[in-house]
């Protein structure tokens, strides 16, 4: 299989043709974290409401495992935030028969302690409800009546749930390097992963572009498999119903795609389609062990908002379920510069 180059997948609402930039500054990208549950006051682990400004996870993650002088495994997050941002988010602390220390004094310039409680269980990845954004895009250029038909159609019909440019890395260099993984190829075990998801994104966003070309991507297909609003369970059905159709309309539920893996899930045309046409990547995702998942295909865009602050600023507030993309919003609006 030669070298793999993104496609410009498919819009929902028209080519962007507004211009614009966002994070000329971090406080251009404010993203805010909600936990899907409600910490218990009690327990052996400190759970920390930080935000931080400009710095990336993994360095606030070392610095606190040496401020509170714990091992590295003994801190942990819900999820990765970007660097060039200012992002408040969990992070907790293992301090098994320990007190807190002052977390005040573990504060800089660009970290600060928001709020601190106790809770019996460490956080584990992905236990958000979603995250909140308060995007700044400066120098746009545009049709203001198309970018305000285009906003409003997304506030009442959502969008293609496509993983974000940044799980594939420039110009598709984390796909490739999956591609060179299956192929032989030695990594480390972190790089493996990342790897290894841009690979099955890959798939899952060539899976879903098709649906959006044939404008089936909240529609309901005969065999699909639909996964609840907020929700990560998921069920089959043969063939449409009515009550499925009403659920649809009323985007209480989300038709799905494959996260390929090991399993036998039965796949819907446009799936068998796609992983054939990518037998290398999906033969090697089966070879390294991932296991079959699904995603919503479409998303509920919460709250949003937006106000142009002069001519050629644009503002724009909103909450997306966790695992979902900003950039995959930005880019059915803007060509980002």
């Amino acid at each position: 299989m030669s070298a793999i180059e993104l496609p410009v997948w498919a819009y929902l609402y028209g080519s962007p043709s507004a211009q614009g930039k966002i994070r000329s500054v971090a406080e251009d990208f404010v993203v805010t974290e909600h936990l899907s549950f409600e910490p218990s006051g009690a327990g052996e682990h400190a759970f920390l409401f930080i935000e931080k400004t400009g710095e990336n996870t993994d360095y606030v993650a070392r610095q606190l495992a040496k401020f509170a002088n714990v091992r590295q495994r003994d801190i942990s997050y819900a999820g990765l935030k970007d660097r060039h941002a200012v992002t408040t988010q969990w992070f907790s602390v293992w301090l098994p028969g320990k007190a807190d220390p002052d977390w005040s004094q573990f504060e800089t310039e660009s970290i600060k302690v928001l709020h601190s409680v106790r809770h019996a269980r460490k956080l584990k990845r992905g236990v958000l409800s979603g995250n909140s954004f308060k995007i700044i895009i400066r120098d746009w250029q545009g049709d203001k009546i198309k970018i305000e038909q285009q906003l409003t159609a997304i506030k009442a019909e959502g969008i293609a749930n496509y993983y974000g440019e940044q799980r594939f890395g420039h110009a598709g260099h984390n796909v490739n390097k999956a591609l060179a993984l299956f192929q032989g190829a030695k990594v480390g075990r972190e790089q493996r992963s990342i790897y290894l998801s841009a690979a099955r994104s890959y798939l899952f966003n060539e899976i879903l572009a098709q649906r959006v070309l044939t404008q089936t991507w909240n529609q309901a297909l005969a065999g699909d498999s639909y996964v609840f609003d907020l929700g990560h369970s998921y069920f089959t059905e043969p063939q449409p119903t009515d009550d499925i159709i009403r659920r649809l309309a009323a985007k209480e539920i989300h038709p799905t795609g494959i996260l390929w893996g090991k399993g036998n899930a039965e796949l819907l045309p446009v799936e068998q389609a796609i992983i054939a046409a990518n037998q290398e990547l999906a033969d090697g995702l089966i070879a390294n062990g991932l296991e079959q998942d699904r995603r919503a295909l479409r998303i509920n865009v919460a709250d949003l908002q937006w106000q142009f602050i002069d001519e050629t600023t644009l503002s724009l507030s909103f909450t997306l379920p966790a695992g979902s993309y900003a950039t995959s919003l930005l880019r059915e609006i803007i060509n980002l510069n």
